[in-house]
């Protein structure tokens, strides 16, 4: 079993930035990697930004250049920093584990505005 919360989603002006925190009660390299994803209302839910254990990160075209994935082992915590936002980017974001299964948290919200 692992648990993860995210947390740091909020309200920003397009052009602005946040990051999110992903906790993990469990190392994050008892994974095999970490992934952000986003869903937005009547969407499908979306990759983001995905890290390996050895450290190679992919991004979806939409946030690449703008978006950074990164982990403190330390602790045990996955950060998604998102720059430049444009209103496109509003959604919940969730983080989950690249494991069998695979472990969600329960999403942390991103309002852009205009």
């Amino acid at each position: 079993q692992a648990q993860l919360v995210e947390s740091g989603g909020g309200v920003v002006q397009a052009g602005g930035s946040l990051r999110l925190s992903c906790v993990s009660s469990r190392s994050l390299f008892s994974f095999n990697g970490m992934r952000w994803h986003r869903q937005a209302p009547g969407k499908e839910r979306e990759l983001v930004a995905s890290l390996d254990n050895s450290g190679n990160t992919d991004y979806a075209p939409s946030v690449k250049d703008r978006f950074t994935i990164s982990r403190d082992t330390n602790k045990n915590t996955l950060y998604l920093q998102m720059n430049s936002l444009k209103p496109e980017d509003t959604a919940m974001y969730y983080c989950a584990t690249v494991s069998k299964p695979t472990y969600w948290g329960q999403g942390t919200q991103v309002t852009v505005s205009p």
